[in-house]
């Protein structure tokens, strides 16, 4: 691997901009924010890859008030793998974007797959109640194959 050497042997993957930054200001929007990646070390093998975001904020598109849920991403890796501080970038970039929770987790999904193509992904967010309704939204990639519709 070419790269900085780091503590414990291990050199800095190539072409990954904001680990190691001191300043990084958060993006405006998604439209603004990149995800990064890395190199899978271990492309043969099927691991799931698990993040947590318990603190996940967007504006609703009608009211503009804040929404708060927890978005969590599970996914299969192929060839690469998200750097960690890009999405913790890229997910506080919603926290002044107008969205509904379904073209949120969606866009999250989206996005995940377009920079790192993994095997399987799902992304789920949990709403904190808004008007007394909890809501929780899952997307999953690929998508399951449709059954045709059955007559009744």
């Amino acid at each position: 691997m070419a790269g900085k050497q780091q503590s414990g042997g291990h050199s800095q993957p190539k072409g990954l901009t904001l680990l190691g930054r001191k300043s990084n200001p958060c993006p405006a929007s998604p439209d603004d924010a990149r995800l990064e990646t890395f190199k899978n070390a271990y492309p043969r093998r099927n691991y799931w890859i698990h993040c947590d975001c318990p603190e996940f904020t967007s504006l609703c598109p009608i009211t503009g008030q804040p929404d708060f849920g927890v978005i969590t991403i599970e996914y299969i890796p192929d060839r690469r793998c998200i750097e960690s501080k890009s999405l913790k970038l890229y997910l506080f970039s919603f926290r002044n974007f107008g969205t509904f929770y379904e073209a949120a987790v969606n866009r999250i999904l989206d996005d995940l797959v377009k920079a790192c193509q993994p095997r399987k992904a799902c992304v789920t967010g949990k709403f904190s109640p808004r008007g007394g309704i909890a809501m929780t939204v899952t997307a999953n990639y690929p998508p399951p194959r449709q059954q045709p519709a059955k007559r009744i």
